[in-house]
């Protein structure tokens, strides 16, 4: 009998591909297998194709600014949508070849085929038994859309089939407004199309926060006709898909699912591991060791329904590559949170929301960019941003925003989340003058006349001027 593997990868998105780049440091006796197409399912059909189309609908929809600028001939500008969808596919081509070519030159240790699990040493692949002392489950995650609606073909999309189209609408659904059905259904709008959204919600992009929430439908709705609070019901009409929500009615040629996802996790005999699984199917996970029980099984990835965003599951491939060959698991400490929307103005949360802390000890400063002189000169003036610290300590413990070019304000309270600054340490470092980062000062500024003072020699005293223009 030949000698098992030492561990055996199953699935070859970002987290199988974070964990193959950990066990081939460590050994040369593995397999990755993988079912259906190679490569991440962010640069095939998720973050980077999706981008690619906000740059487009955002560039085409500033011509609406153009007047206010002073610039003329804003009236002959157009969108051609194919060629769009052409540029789109033609860069996601390009990060998807990136992603394939880490598996390209592994020869047998690289399987295309369907994997199950029969136990904690053993798995099969189309027939073929494999014995290995460890495995690595990282099958990814696939778009939710209910059965019923497969029914209409071609004109039910999702992100797995939106960027396939040779151009689209004039007139798109998007079901669910949650972070990818926000920024679907704005770039689609914003590049001209007729769109109607629809979300059982009373909330968008996973806003908890009222206020901002408030805000950010209140700029969804200039770009998209925005239904809530009632579940959509499609059928076939003559002249298209009729999308029902509630007391409303509307007629479309194409609908995009942006209902959630599903971990792909089916068929993988996950019940012959000997571990209690969930009504859907999943095994408790530990988030530090990514390990199913005490059993030498990891679950990295979207797959595990944890938080499916790409830095996490790169973490996740990491972590399991690294204990799937280790005498015992390391639990790993994991990162601050950290989300965002690619909307516009964008929606980023750091650390701990508003939500999951006590209001009572909790001092929130907040900050309008309403008002705020970069925000102006560039004619992004909208959004809120609000910063959460303990109002005992100062400490600061997360932050929540609808703001412009807030992935880079997000990136800012992340790091100072991470190392356990206070308010009072943030408002000593240095601002530029005139950044859209003085929204971040005012809003610590706010939080700052909440706790206790600073001494006077600490420049964290120093106070706004009251012009706006300075700050």
């Amino acid at each position: 009998m030949s000698q098992p593997l030492d561990t055996l990868i199953i699935g070859a998105g970002t987290a199988g591909l974070a964990a193959l780049r950990e066990v081939r440091k460590r050994t040369d006796r593995f397999l990755i297998v993988n079912e259906g197409p190679w490569g991440t399912t962010c640069a095939r059909v998720g973050c980077m194709p999706s981008k690619a189309l906000i740059e487009a609908a955002n560039a085409f929809h500033r011509r609406h600014a153009f007047a206010d600028f002073g610039l003329r001939g804003a009236d002959t500008v157009e969108a051609d949508i194919a060629a769009v969808l052409e540029r789109v596919r033609k860069l996601r081509d390009g990060f998807a070849k990136g992603a394939r070519q880490a598996t390209s030159r592994l020869g047998p240790a690289c399987i295309t085929g369907r994997a199950t699990v029969l136990d904690p040493h053993t798995v099969d692949i189309d027939g073929r038994r494999h014995s290995t002392r460890s495995i690595i489950i990282a099958t990814g995650s696939r778009p939710r859309v209910p059965d019923a609606w497969l029914a209409f073909g071609e004109r039910m999309l999702t992100t797995d089939t939106l960027f396939e189209q040779p151009t689209l609408g004039p007139r798109v659904a998007v079901i669910g407004m949650g972070a990818v059905g926000v920024e679907i259904a704005q770039a689609l709008a914003r590049l001209g199309l007729e769109v109607a959204a629809f979300t059982t919600d009373d909330t968008v992009a996973g806003l908890k926060d009222p206020a901002l929430n408030a805000e950010l439908m209140a700029v969804l709705k200039e770009d998209v006709v925005l239904h809530t609070g009632a579940p959509a019901d499609l059928r076939e009409v003559p002249g298209g898909i009729e999308v029902r929500s509630g007391p409303n009615r509307v007629v479309v040629d194409q609908v995009i699912a942006a209902m959630g996802r599903v971990p792909n996790i089916e068929c993988l005999g996950l019940e012959n591991l000997g571990e209690p699984l969930d009504p859907h199917g999943m095994p408790a996970v530990n988030p530090q060791t990514l390990q199913i029980g005490n059993l030498p099984v990891y679950l990295a990835g979207d797959a595990n329904a944890q938080v499916p965003l790409l830095h996490e599951a790169t973490d996740e491939g990491h972590i399991a590559g690294m204990n799937a060959l280790a005498e015992t698991p390391t639990r790993f400490q994991r990162r601050t949170p950290l989300s965002i929307v690619f909307c516009d103005p964008q929606v980023a949360v750091v650390g701990k929301p508003l939500a999951g802390l006590e209001a009572a000890e909790v001092a929130t400063g907040a900050a309008s960019f309403e008002d705020q002189g970069r925000a102006r000169a560039a004619l992004r003036n909208r959004g809120l941003l609000h910063v959460h610290a303990d109002r005992s300590t100062g400490r600061l413990l997360g932050a929540e925003m609808c703001a412009p070019d807030g992935e880079h304000l997000a990136h800012l309270l992340a790091l100072a989340v991470h190392r356990k600054l206070t308010v009072h340490e943030m408002l000593g470092m240095p601002f530029y003058h005139p950044v859209l980062e003085e929204g971040l000062r005012s809003a610590l500024r706010d939080a700052a006349r909440q706790l206790p003072g600073s001494p006077d020699s600490d420049l964290a005293s120093c106070m706004a001027l009251g012009v706006p223009a300075l700050e």
